[in-house]
C-alpha cells in the first residue's frame, strides 16, 4: 500500500464539561476528554476486569459551539477523526508531548429522557418536520446538531 492512513473512531463518555477557547478573529477550539473503556474476564482469578483509557478530543469552530451547547459530562458520543501529537516546552524547559483526537465527525449517542436529574430543555433540540410530519434533511448552514 502506497498511502497512508490516520483515522480513529471512538465511543465513549465525556469525562467533562467542553471547554471553548475563543479567539480574537471569531475562531474556537473546544476540548474535552473522553473515557473508553475495555471489561474483559481474568482466566486466572475468574473476576471481571474493567480499563478505562483516556483521549483528548479537539474541535474546531462550529464543531466545537455545538458540542459545548448540547454536551455534558457523562453524554455517550462517537467520534471520529484523526491522531495529532503537539509538542512544547514546560516552565522548566523540559520537552512536553500530548497526544489528541482531532474531531472530524461526531454522533451524539446519550438520549436525554433516560438520563435523571439533568436540564433537558436546556439540550434539547426539536426535529425538523414536515407539514406531513416527516422528517426534513438538515442543512449544514442550520443550527443544529446532527
Amino acid at each position: 500500500m502506497s498511502g497512508t492512513l490516520n483515522k480513529v473512531m471512538l465511543i465513549g463518555h465525556l469525562g467533562d464539561e467542553v471547554k471553548i477557547h475563543r479567539f480574537e478573529d471569531g475562531g474556537c477550539v473546544g476540548r474535552f476528554p473522553l473515557a473508553t473503556n475495555e471489561t474483559y474476564m481474568n482466566k486466572q482469578t475468574n473476576e471481571r476486569v474493567s480499563n478505562t483509557e483516556w483521549h483528548n478530543v479537539v474541535l474546531r469552530n462550529k464543531a466545537a459551539e455545538i458540542c459545548e451547547k448540547y454536551l455534558s459530562k457523562g453524554d455517550k458520543v462517537y467520534i471520529e477523526g484523526r491522531i495529532k501529537t503537539r509538542k512544547w516546552q514546560d516552565d522548566k524547559g523540559n520537552d512536553r508531548y500530548s497526544t489528541e483526537i482531532n474531531c472530524t465527525e461526531f454522533t451524539f449517542l446519550s438520549n436525554k429522557n433516560d438520563m435523571p436529574n439533568q436540564d433537558i430543555n436546556a439540550k434539547s433540540v426539536p426535529e425538523p418536520k414536515s407539514e406531513e410530519g416527516v422528517t426534513n434533511p438538515v442543512n449544514e448552514s442550520d443550527d443544529l446538531p446532527f
